[in-house]
């Protein structure tokens, strides 16, 4: 009995960032009936633009420890946060939460390029075959990975979970266990939390919300809202790039799960 409420609870936070990835890819395919094999990859760019957004504000620097080789020869990188050394308790401050300001940061910047990438790519393909869209995203996704793995490299980069947020939560006590006998990681319990309310906001935007009636209203007769003046091609810009802050975010989230 134990074994399966830990591989229930060891999925909580799968099946938060599959549903996030999930919701995102609904929303382009629901309002512009695009299919976006690259949606994936923003899942990876938004995991990659918090590290980055970290290491400019830890100032981390990569010291190369010449005693310590890999299996294959190379040098492994001993990363350093300088700010914690040129600025003592504020820059361990700064450090410890380095990851919550990279999920804030990455924000802007993930919608930023959901927007570009729609205008750019994108709205060349409406009503276009599905085959066609699969292929131009697929080599979007390619092109992307790539990218990305010629700057970090190909090994996976995790984030340190915060300090205050670090700890298990007892749910074997919870459940009349033995104490200790179940626990479940905090920062897994948040993300699974977060998938949640991302998903009822998402839900209650496009359901209360002026801007998200519009869309709905777009998604079932395009041409008829814009006939009333609407300016439906942009609402449904924003909402790409509303899907890619969805994915990007999914995947700042899930970096200290790495």
């Amino acid at each position: 009995m134990d074994a399966i409420l830990a591989q229930l609870l060891n999925g909580l936070d799968k099946g938060g960032a599959y549903a996030l990835i999930a919701l995102g890819l609904t929303l382009v395919f629901g309002t512009l009936g695009v299919v976006n094999f690259a949606h994936g990859a923003l899942f990876m760019l938004g995991a990659f633009c918090a590290v980055t957004f970290r290491q400019l504000i830890t100032l981390e620097t990569v010291v190369i420890d010449p005693e310590q080789l890999s299996a294959w020869g190379s040098p492994l990188e001993v990363r350093t946060p300088l700010a914690q050394t040129w600025f003592g308790d504020f820059g361990a401050v700064l450090v410890d939460y380095s990851v919550p300001l990279s999920i804030v940061l990455a924000i802007p910047v993930m919608l930023l390029i959901g927007i570009a990438m729609e205008r750019g790519i994108i709205k060349h393909f409406y009503r276009r075959p599905h085959a066609e869209q699969i292929l131009v995203t697929f080599g979007l996704a390619i092109v992307l990975q790539e990218v990305v793995k010629a700057i970090f490299g190909p090994n996976p980069i995790s984030q340190p979970i915060p300090s205050a947020v670090r700890g298990a939560f007892d749910v074997g006590a919870m459940l009349g266990l033995a104490p200790g006998a179940l626990t479940y990681p905090m920062w897994r319990l948040i993300y699974f939390l977060f998938s949640l309310g991302i998903i009822g906001a998402v839900f209650a935007f496009l359901r209360f919300t002026t801007f998200g009636m519009v869309v709905r209203a777009g998604m079932a007769d395009r041409e008829t809202v814009g006939l009333l003046g609407i300016n439906i091609d942009r609402r449904f810009t924003i909402m790409f790039g509303i899907a890619a802050v969805v994915a990007g975010v999914a995947g700042v989230m899930y970096t200290p799960l790495l």
